[in-house]
């Protein structure tokens, strides 16, 4: 791994020319910068590896069921799994999926799970990404080129091969595909992750395409191409739900395309992810996955949760209560790290005023225990420094659900700050995972 380090410099001069950028929208402007890349890869052994695979196949299994659950015959609510007023109270539930099978009963293809080691060696799930998760292309660029910089590293080191992302997910639409080509569509330049849809579409052999560059007709989906109009079978969307079709979401949306529903709904067309997902990656929702794993599945989770609580629940109020000065308060209608607060770093005022307003609107909310999760090293100027550090991986569903072996570490900048998101500023490692 010296080797890396020595070629560290290089490796982001390549990442650079390549734009491995990432975008950041603050106070109105637009600013994109380089995704800051670390020589110094996670490591995760076969025998660690392996439970963990086993887990989030589990896990995404259970969310899948949930899903065609929640828009379908609504079991678990009934059953009391989960209480009704919670359940549909999540901004992510949409009422125009009621009712639609999407193609193969598939609603997360991509699913982008995010975890943390505790420094007893467990791992924690923090978060279920099941809309338009992003980063897969972060790791699969860098490696590449890191093998290009120093390929005795690779001839050393017995690590899985993570190149075969682009075909898994190549299998992934194809398997939905319901007649046409495959299209990655993109709200445009910029869009934060644009670097990703562009290389994404080349990697799958698909087409990238912006709204203007699709039409609907006779509930079909078409991509205007240059030699001539085709037929699109899987449109792999990087647009989040409320701008996907002006004509069932919002109207204003100008980066859409108009009655895409009607042909999704038709079943005409593969959408990956399913428009409304959100109703299984809220904050809260996150908190019943493992009684969904015990109800869907019957089986007990093998990865668990962060310790939860919701104040929803009065004996979950109570206890955030009394222990409101230790604990991480989460906002349920944030994500990208912000609306995540420790409440221990707060003046006894503004920890008040957080104290009132999960009083006033407890569905907003939920607390967790603080998981004092590992430090990884990472290469600074000053030298190799502990820095904090969670995995996001990426759990893929077609014909059967696999996990790519490989993942975003991403690690905070700054020494003892546990928020790692790149929109917060964080960088990224590669993350090897050992053959056996």
């Amino acid at each position: 791994m010296e080797e890396l380090v020595m070629h560290e410099a290089r490796i982001n001069e390549q990442l650079a020319r390549y734009g491995v950028k990432f975008g950041i929208y603050k106070n109105g402007t637009f600013n994109e910068r380089l995704f800051p890349f670390d020589a110094i890869p996670r490591v995760i052994t076969a025998e660690e590896w392996e439970p963990l695979e086993r887990g989030l196949i589990q896990r995404v299994d259970a969310l899948n069921a949930y899903l065609a659950d929640i828009y379908g015959d609504r079991r678990i609510v009934r059953d009391g799994i989960i209480p009704e007023d919670f359940a549909f109270s999540t901004p992510g539930y949409l009422a125009p999926c009621v009712g639609i099978t999407p193609p193969k009963g598939i609603y997360s293809h991509i699913s982008g799970i995010d975890l943390v080691q505790s420094k007893d060696g467990d791992w924690f799930i923090l978060e279920d990404n099941l809309r338009v998760p992003s980063g897969a292309s972060y790791p699969l660029i860098s490696r590449g080129i890191c093998r290009m910089c120093s390929p005795e590293t690779f001839r050393r080191h017995q690590v899985v091969d993570n190149r075969g992302y682009g075909a898994m997910l190549r299998e992934v639409m194809d398997n939905v595909n319901c007649g046409g080509i495959n299209v990655i569509f993109t709200p445009g330049r910029y869009n934060a992750a644009y670097f990703e849809h562009s290389y994404l579409a080349e990697q799958t052999g698909s087409v990238l395409a912006e709204s203007g560059d699709l039409y609907v007709e006779n509930d079909q989906v078409y991509y205007r191409g240059i030699a001539g109009d085709q037929r699109v079978g899987a449109l792999y969307r990087r647009i989040n739900d409320d701008y996907l079709d002006p004509n069932t979401f919002l109207p204003e949306s100008v980066i859409g395309v108009p009655n895409l529903m009607s042909a999704y709904r038709a079943g005409n067309v593969a959408i990956i992810n399913a428009p409304g997902n959100g109703a299984a990656d809220d904050k809260g929702i996150y908190y019943f996955v493992p009684k969904m794993i015990r109800y869907y599945l019957d089986e007990e989770p093998i990865l668990h949760n962060a310790p939860t609580y919701l104040p929803f629940y009065e004996d979950d109020m109570r206890y955030v209560m009394d222990h409101f000065d230790d604990l991480v308060i989460k906002d349920t209608s944030e994500a990208g790290g912000y609306g995540v607060v420790f409440t221990s770093t707060l003046d006894s005022t503004r920890r008040e005023e957080l104290r009132q307003k999960v009083i006033a609107t407890p569905r907003r909310w939920i607390a967790q225990e603080i998981v004092d999760f590992i430090e990884l090293p990472v290469h600074l100027a000053e030298g190799d420094v502990p820095r904090k550090a969670d995995l996001r991986a990426f759990v893929l569903t077609g014909k059967k659900t696999m996990v790519w072996p490989s993942g975003l570490t991403r690690f905070s900048r700054e020494a003892g700050n546990a928020i790692v998101n790149s929109s917060q500023g964080g960088g990224f490692k590669d993350t090897w995972v050992l053959a056996r």
